[in-house]
């Protein structure tokens, strides 16, 4: 804010400022800034200059405030080179004087204080000059030296950090009073200035704090923005050019007007020509080239900066990560105590921010999610995909089936609303993951000692609540009833469970395990909702009914693939200030989340799921894994797929809401019903088919025995008892029972066991299934008794040989 008029000292007139302004330059003249500062108080005291005047001058400061320029950030992929995105409040980077063509420094030399070598910071004869003219009248004249004019700029700079309208006004005043009052500020921070800093030091200060254009500061920026070159580079037209600017940088800013820049620029030329920095042959030749584009005959070669990261969506849509970026950098407390301090720093820090993406991925997943479902699809339906890389977290890729556009005019197909993102991240609240929640409840299975070759009963369809174990809360509400969306119910292993993604049998290994622990054990891979709070405890969360980001899956499904590691995900790798000293940023804080025996498992049951919900998508030429998702009513639809070097999922789905994607017809395509296989599933496989191109062939650790089948044990007979006493004797000795459909006829007394699956004496995995078929107490029919033999037929014309009795063929023995 700017401070309170009192504040500025009191005024005077024109008249009295005038006379203050000439009895300082007079001693400052004489005995230096020192003198003046002495003796200044008893010029006041003379009858022409009032007793306002000594308060006017006791008021002005005698050192010079200065802060570290404001410069813009640069956002880079991981290459270091690809530019994602810039931030900045003034377009500046800021070099060394050594590192600015000598030429661009005597132009401006040349054109606004030839004679800055040889004072000592005022010019006093011109300064009189122009006073004496502003002060009486009102033609306006300006007639700063360079050092005045770098503390005006400094003036303007800290105003405009403290959005001090007032002060930027008060730092530009020329006529009456203030004008003189602002002259004589100058002044005498201008002579305490020449004596801290060498001339080199003020004109290096200078060249990088000056305004070059309606938009850019400092002359590296200007040079980089108008010639594509660095300052260092510079000829002397263009330095010419550049030198004309700072007299009035947006009329002869050589973009806005060109036309008037060439005037000026000629002008510039010639005081370079009278000051013999250029010849008579380059001041000749210059003055006929126009201020152009090089493709008009000039020389002109604009690089445009666009500010944000709406310039991001130029590259392969990675307006996305960008923003996501700006989010991580504002919300971590590694790089400011407040969000007003952090957003300081992005935009006037001068940032070089180095991050994970990876071009050549971007580029493939931006194609293959607008492949999948294209941005102007009638459909409307929107599309998400992720990108993780396991062991380290890095986000690689990030992409969706929309045009990044942060303004509040975007358009049909345009938002700012990352859908791969958590809503503090970008704004969405998440998809609900349907059965790709399911691994996690897998996971606890086995880590609870079950195996994936366990039969269970995926018969039943409608759980009450006390069928449940969750010791950490209390389940409470009816009885739930569900179908199967994908994978028929019946009785079958844990590993056709999965592959297959039955609902019914997810939930009946649910109902044997510890629903607080499936919680848990999904939180510790970083599954979390995408309004940042943890999955709740409850039986239909188990299918997946809260939402979640896709980049939450992707960094899950990740730790799987490198044998239960799990790492945070993380956008930035290197943040450094704009003298190479690096920030900290945040960690990936990798950690053992899983046993690896157990991710191994996890990557054999997954695996299969190319053989069940997967087969339309297929598996890769090299291991990999991956789980479909379908919602209820086919709301949202996802596969999350991974090999050891790359974990990505997808999502399908409508962004507004829980609408169905059901008899709709998708990129020309009629879809009766939308599944994880439909059209996820193929965005998966066609990005993960170029991604992985070149990279060498890696297998997931193998499963163990015991995770695959478990303790093999026999199954007692059972057979002839009544099922009370067959299902306690084998749930002693570790199964589960149920009882087959129907009853079957039989020599024993009705509700007696005939026969069991497996089979009595078989070894099976230890907690297995065992299916009991009863007797319903009638006695089999009788078998059907066999018909004779016809007799054989006899040929005529053959020997029949001798008899049945042997001998000549008679009766007898």
């Amino acid at each position: 804010m700017a401070p309170p008029a009192k504040a500025r000292g009191r005024q005077a007139t024109a008249v009295q400022v005038l006379a203050l302004l000439l009895a300082f330059l007079l001693i400052a003249g004489l005995g230096g800034v020192l003198a003046a500062g002495l003796l200044m108080p008893a010029v006041a005291g003379m009858s022409v200059v009032a007793g306002a005047t000594t308060s006017v001058f006791s008021d002005l400061p005698t050192e010079l405030k200065e802060q570290p320029l404001s410069q813009k950030s640069v956002v880079l992929a991981n290459d270091g080179t690809t530019v994602l995105a810039t931030f900045y409040l003034e377009n500046r980077i800021v070099v060394p004087l050594d590192r600015i063509a000598p030429i661009m420094a005597q132009a401006v030399v040349a054109t606004e204080d030839k004679r800055f070598y040889e004072h000592g910071g005022i010019d006093s004869t011109a300064m009189v000059r122009a006073a004496l003219k502003n002060a009486l009248t009102s033609d306006l004249q300006g007639a700063s030296t360079l050092t005045q004019q770098y503390v005006k700029n400094v003036l303007i700079e800290a105003a405009a950090r403290n959005n001090d309208n007032a002060g930027i006004a008060a730092a530009r005043e020329i006529a009456g009073a203030a004008g003189l009052s602002r002259k004589l500020r100058e002044a005498k921070l201008a002579i305490a200035l020449e004596q801290k800093y060498t001339k080199d030091e003020i004109l290096g200060r200078y060249l990088n704090i000056a305004q070059f254009g309606a938009s850019v500061y400092g002359v590296e920026a200007a040079a980089q923005l108008y010639f594509t070159k660095s300052a260092a580079d510079l000829n002397y037209l263009e330095a010419a050019t550049l030198a004309a600017v700072t007299k009035s940088p947006t009329r002869y800013d050589p973009v806005v007007n060109p036309d008037l820049s060439q005037g000026r620029r000629n002008v510039v030329l010639g005081l370079m020509l009278g000051q013999k920095i250029i010849t008579q042959a380059e001041y000749d030749a210059g003055i006929l080239v126009p201020v152009a584009s090089v493709a008009d005959g000039g020389y002109l070669s604009i690089q445009k900066t666009s500010l944000g990261c709406m310039a991001g969506s130029a590259f392969a849509g990675s307006g996305y990560f960008c923003d996501y970026v700006t989010k991580v950098i504002t919300k971590n407390e590694a790089f400011g105590e407040t969000k007003e301090e952090r957003a300081e720093l992005l935009y006037r820090g001068g940032l070089t921010i180095t991050t994970t993406l990876d071009p050549r991925m971007q580029q493939i997943a931006d194609d293959q999610v607008k492949a999948g479902i294209p941005v102007d699809d009638p459909s409307g339906v929107a599309s998400a995909i992720s990108v993780v890389e396991p062991g380290t977290g890095k986000i690689l890729a990030m992409a969706q089936n929309r045009s990044f556009n942060s303004t509040k005019t975007a358009g049909d197909r345009e938002t700012s609303v990352n859908y791969n993102a958590d809503a503090a991240f970008g704004g969405s609240t998440g998809f609900s993951p349907g059965s790709t929640f399911k691994p996690f409840t897998l996971m606890e299975w086995l880590k609870e000692g079950h195996n994936l070759s366990e039969v269970i009963d995926a018969r039943q369809m409608s759980y009450p609540m006390s069928a449940f174990r969750a010791p950490c809360t209390r389940l409470t509400g009816k009885p739930w009833t569900f179908g199967n969306a994908e994978g028929p119910a019946g009785v079958m292993t844990v590993l056709d469970a999965t592959k297959n993604s039955v609902n019914s049998g997810f939930v009946r290994m649910a109902s044997r395990l510890d629903l607080c622990a499936i919680m848990q054990g999904a939180k510790s891979v970083g599954i979390h909702q995408a309004t940042g709070k943890d999955m709740g405890v409850f039986a239909p969360n188990v299918l997946g009914s809260e939402s979640l980001a896709p980049l939450t899956m992707a960094a899950a499904f990740a730790a799987f693939a490198t044998n239960g590691t799990f790492c945070e995900p993380i956008a930035i790798t290197r943040v450094t200030d704009p003298n190479g000293n690096e920030l900290a940023v945040p960690a990936s804080n990798c950690r053992q989340a899983i046993e690896p025996r157990i991710a191994a498992a996890m990557n054999f049951a997954l695996g299969h799921v190319f053989e069940g919900t997967g087969r339309s998508v297929g598996a890769l030429d090299r291991p990999s894994a991956g789980k479909t998702g379908t919602t209820s009513e086919n709301e949202h639809t996802w596969f999350v797929g991974y090999t050891p070097q790359l974990a990505t999922a997808v999502w399908v789905g409508h962004a507004e809401g829980m609408i169905p994607v059901q008899r709709v017809t998708i990129k020309g395509k009629y879809y009766r019903n939308v599944f994880g296989s439909s059209i996820a599933g193929p965005t998966w496989k066609r990005f993960m088919e170029q991604a992985i191109e070149g990279m060498p062939v890696q297998d997931f650790a193998p499963a163990g025995t015991d995770e695959i089948f478990g303790a093999q044990k026999a199954v007692p007979n059972v057979v002839g008892r009544s099922e009370t006493s067959a299902r306690a004797i084998l749930s002693a000795a570790g199964f589960e029972t149920v009882v087959a459909g129907e009853q079957v006829a039989a020599d024993s007394p009705a509700g007696t066991v005939v026969s069991t699956s497996p089979r009595a004496g078989a070894s099976v995995p230890y907690g297995s299934t065992v299916t009991l078929t009863l007797s319903n107490g009638q006695p089999p029919a009788p078998p059907p008794s066999p018909e004779a033999p016809p007799a054989p037929a006899i040929d005529p014309h053959s020997d029949p040989g001798p008899g049945p009795g042997g001998g000549d063929g008679r009766d007898g023995n």
